[in-house]
């Protein structure tokens, strides 16, 4: 199965899901993209990722126009739809999903309460992708 998993950035969420996929099954074809990327992973995303074993720290945020050439059996968009415009990929995909998960970037407080924040999106992101994952692999 090939998936690629759309946000704004491909610094934060993207990336979670990316890893998170990847862990579930390496036999998956996982890639993340954004419309706007930035120039490198989000420290907060690697850090909570590396507290459930996921080293997302190598991760190069990529522009989604990358992909438009290639197929997709799904294309998920993570954005949180009352806050950003969501990527729209015009390639061949077989199935495009939308699950709004809250941008912990636009999170502000101290630097415990900003990390409470990233822990919840990850954890967020984890139980939805299981569930993905579960649900297309049966």
């Amino acid at each position: 199965m090939k998936i690629l998993i759309l946000c704004t950035g491909n610094s934060c969420r993207s990336p979670m899901a990316e890893g998170f996929l990847k862990s579930f099954d390496n036999k998956l074809e996982v890639y993340s993209a954004g419309t706007f990327p930035a120039d490198f992973v989000n420290s907060n995303s690697v850090k909570v990722m590396k507290e459930v074993g996921i080293d997302i720290s190598a991760h190069k945020p990529r522009n989604v126009n990358e992909f438009l050439s290639e197929s997709f059996d799904y294309v998920i968009t993570v954005c949180d739809s009352s806050k950003e415009i969501c990527p729209v990929f015009a390639g061949k995909v077989k199935h495009f999903l939308y699950h709004g998960f809250e941008d912990p970037y636009m999170t502000s407080g101290t630097p415990e309460e900003i990390l409470s924040v990233y822990r919840r999106v990850r954890d967020e992101i984890k139980d939805w992708f299981y569930n993905f994952y579960i649900s297309k692999s049966v």
